[in-house]
C-alpha cells in the first residue's frame, strides 16, 4: 500500500503541470492567440508548427490531469514525459547548461538567460519517465474501471 500511496503523490504532480502550464497555452491557442507560442514552436524545428503546439499544450493539459487521476496513466505520461524532453533539451538546453555549469563550455550571459530555466522541465520529466516505468499503483482511476491488471 506505501507504494501505491508514494504513486499517487509522484501522480499529483500532474495537478501541477496541467494548470500551470497547459491550460494557458490551450486557452491562448483556442481563442485564436497562441503565436508567440507556435513561433516558438516553429523555431524548435518542428513542421506545422501550429499542430504541434496544440499537441503539447494538449500532452501538457490533458495528460497532467490524466496523470493526476490515474486514467491511462502510462500513455499519458509518455506524451507529457515527450514534451518535457523537448521542453529540457530543445527549448531550454539542458545539456547545454550542464556544460557550461561544469566549465565545459563558454557561453555569453544573454545566451545563457535566453535559454531559461531547464530545471521544472527536468523534474516533469523525470516524475514521468518514472510513471511510465511504474504504472500508476492501485489508487487510480483505471484500477476503479477493472483497466488496471
Amino acid at each position: 500500500m506505501s507504494k501505491d500511496v508514494a504513486l499517487l503523490i509522484l501522480r499529483s504532480t500532474g495537478v501541477l503541470l496541467a494548470p500551470g502550464h497547459g491550460w494557458g497555452k490551450v486557452v491562448s491557442l483556442s481563442t485564436g492567440g497562441g503565436e508567440r507560442f507556435i513561433q516558438g514552436v516553429g523555431a524548435l524545428g518542428f513542421p506545422m508548427p501550429g499542430l504541434f503546439a496544440w499537441a503539447a499544450a494538449l500532452a501538457e493539459f490533458a495528460g497532467g490531469l490524466c496523470v493526476a487521476l490515474g486514467l491511462a496513466t502510462r500513455v499519458a505520461a509518455g506524451f507529457a514525459a515527450f514534451t518535457m524532453a523537448v521542453a529540457a533539451f530543445a527549448r531550454h538546453k539542458a545539456h547545454l547548461q550542464l556544460l557550461v555549469w561544469a566549465g565545459l563550455l563558454s557561453v555569453s550571459d544573454e545566451v545563457r538567460k535566453s535559454w531559461g530555466n531547464a530545471e521544472p522541465a527536468l523534474v516533469f520529466l523525470a516524475i514521468f519517465v518514472t510513471l511510465v516505468l511504474v504504472g500508476s499503483g492501485r489508487l487510480a482511476v483505471d484500477t476503479l474501471l477493472g483497466r488496471k491488471r
